[in-house]
């Protein structure tokens, strides 16, 4: 397994995210790698400094293109890490940094992610995570650090100007769901709808 952090628009690079890159075996009859392994994802998070949480419930979510999930993330005490893939399709998934402390709060990264290129994103509690599907459709799994809890729940407006993320074109018209376009915009989020 291969991990890398990314950089923002404006170069910096943000802690936590990490792209994933598993070892993947080719041949003629097809492929084989391991999406997760416990030992190599422990140390993984160890180089980075940060600690492996046990993933608690596994989401699998199908979407035709121009779908756009996000921007969702939980409070505590049910704050979630999220570790998304792509079995089918591709998409541009993206984590938005939300702790006040940080160097980087309200900076984003961003990447593709498909059922080709195999890679896997790493979200870590404290960041909001959205994704545009590009492909005709898309199948995404993404593994849950904490369960889904209504009342913790929180979303960001996938278009907020303040935030400015760059999502690429894609040949249909965006959809978000009726939850989503009641989404906050980030500078009406109060301090405690956020992490220290």
């Amino acid at each position: 397994m291969e991990a890398k952090e990314l950089k923002t628009f404006n170069g910096k690079t943000l802690s936590g995210p990490l792209l994933i890159t598993p070892k993947c075996f080719s041949d003629e009859r097809g492929f084989f790698f391991e999406s997760w392994n416990l030992s190599a994802w422990t140390e993984t998070l160890s180089s980075y400094g940060q600690n492996a949480k046990r993933f608690v419930q596994d989401n699998h979510s199908k979407s035709i293109q121009g779908v756009l999930r996000g921007l969702h993330y939980q409070m505590r005490p049910h704050a979630q890490g999220k570790l998304v893939r792509v079995i089918a399709g591709e998409v541009f998934d993206i984590a938005v940094d939300i702790r006040l402390s940080s160097s980087t709060f309200g900076e984003w990264v961003g990447a593709r992610l498909s059922n080709q290129n195999k890679k896997q994103l790493w979200i870590p509690e404290g960041f909001a995570h959205g994704f545009l599907v590009l492909s005709n459709h898309a199948e995404v799994l993404y593994k849950t650090t904490d369960f889904w809890s209504k009342d913790s729940e929180r979303s960001i407006r996938w278009d907020d100007p303040q935030l400015a993320i760059s999502w690429p074109k894609c040949q249909k018209e965006v959809q978000v769901s009726t939850k989503d376009q009641a989404a906050s915009f980030f500078k009406d989020l109060s301090k405690s709808e956020l992490f220290e």
